[in-house]
């Protein structure tokens, strides 16, 4: 896969992740509704530079592992591929029928800090990265700067997606309570898993 064909397919792949309905999109939507737009973006700042952090841990980590190990690469690809299958499953056969968006209590404190410890202190956006950055990485190209920019990527489509809530939050919140259209999201995304899931299994890198 060359390097334009693994952007394309990243970019598109992790944008349909992006809007997926999320503990993330819970906190800017809340925080927009009962706080405001500016606290509501410091929060999604947070948001961002706490996937960054994973990225970067991630890229250094797995850009040591896979250089040093076929073995470690094939395991890798393995575990990835049934992580991704397993959510993928449970996504299309249990779907959420609604989507939390009330507010919990009056908190208050740093927003920027609140939402980087969300992503900072939550282990699953590790794991999913190390199962999901890799299979985008072309073959002969260094593993640490490559992942680490699909990361960035992500952030970016992060921050567009959480400006765009903070600009529509009523609209947003009022769309995200209907129960087909978290169903909608959540099986499309599951198949989306499952297909990534069968592409990290075949591969012969």
């Amino acid at each position: 896969m060359s390097v334009e064909a693994a952007l394309i397919a990243f970019v598109l792949a992790a944008a349909l992740l992006t809007i997926t309905p999320g503990l993330d999109t819970a906190m800017v939507l809340r925080t927009a509704a009962v706080e405001g737009p500016r606290t509501a973006t410091l929060a999604a700042l947070g948001i961002v530079l706490g996937c960054l952090a994973w990225g970067a841990a991630v890229a250094l980590g797995l850009g040591v592992l896979l250089g040093a190990s076929s073995l470690a690469y094939t395991a890798l690809k393995w575990a990835g591929a049934a992580y991704l299958a397993w959510l993928g499953v449970r996504l299309i056969l249990n779907p959420r029928s609604r989507f939390e968006l009330e507010q919990q209590g009056g908190q208050r404190g740093n927003w920027l800090a609140r939402g980087f410890l969300n992503n900072l202190l939550n282990p699953k956006i590790g794991v999913f990265y190390v199962s999901f950055l890799p299979q985008f990485t072309p073959v002969g190209y260094p593993t640490a700067p490559f992942i680490f920019l699909l990361a960035a990527i992500h952030a970016v489509l992060g921050v567009i997606w959480f400006a765009a809530l903070i600009a529509a939050t009523s609209p947003m919140k009022r769309w995200l309570a209907r129960r087909a259209v978290v169903r909608w999201i959540d099986r499309v995304t599951g198949a989306v898993f499952i297909s990534f899931s069968l592409r990290l299994a075949l591969d012969r890198r």
